[in-house]
């Protein structure tokens, strides 16, 4: 790998309505210009969680081009060449993916669904405020391996120890 690569990513969540979304937005702040993220999901709830968006804005995360898609829209002719692919959630980790272009290295990341949460609105901006500390962590580890020094097992190893940390 050369040392300008810029590496595509995908999150993956079934929805694609709030943990996808935060992870995108977050390493597109903290890992450009080296990452480019993107998210998608199997099936996309159509919108971006009103909590993911609201903390994200609050945060001064980019969130003008977040949007719930489908992950067909990165399995087709012109889609970005990805590096890596992680799922967010159990259920997409379950699910038999699209083949991806360029064969990406990928992990399970798997986070607890803020969206999932009841109670009040404290308590769901909390679970939102909790799975961005989370994601923010692993991606700070992410962006900071020495990935062009890396061969692909040991790579993959580092992938896999991300998304077992808490």
């Amino acid at each position: 790998m050369q040392d300008d690569k810029v590496f595509q990513v995908l999150f993956l969540c079934t929805g694609n309505s709030a943990r996808s979304v935060i992870a995108e937005s977050v390493l597109n702040r903290l890992g450009r210009p080296q990452f480019v993220a993107h998210s998608a999901g199997s099936q996309p709830a159509g919108q971006v969680n009103p909590f993911a968006l609201s903390l994200l804005q609050a945060q001064n995360y980019p969130t003008d081009q977040l949007r719930s898609k489908n992950w067909d829209e990165f399995s087709v002719v012109g889609a970005p060449e990805l590096d890596f692919v992680f799922t967010l959630c159990d259920s997409a980790a379950e699910e038999t993916c699209p083949v991806w272009p360029g064969q990406p290295m990928t992990a399970h990341w798997g986070l607890p669904d803020p969206a999932a949460v009841s109670g009040s609105e404290a308590e769901k901006h909390l679970a939102f405020a909790d799975t961005l500390r989370m994601l923010t962590q692993r991606i700070d580890i992410f962006i900071n391996l020495p990935i062009q020094s890396l061969d692909k097992l040991s790579l993959q190893q580092r992938l896999d120890d991300i998304g077992s940390a808490g």
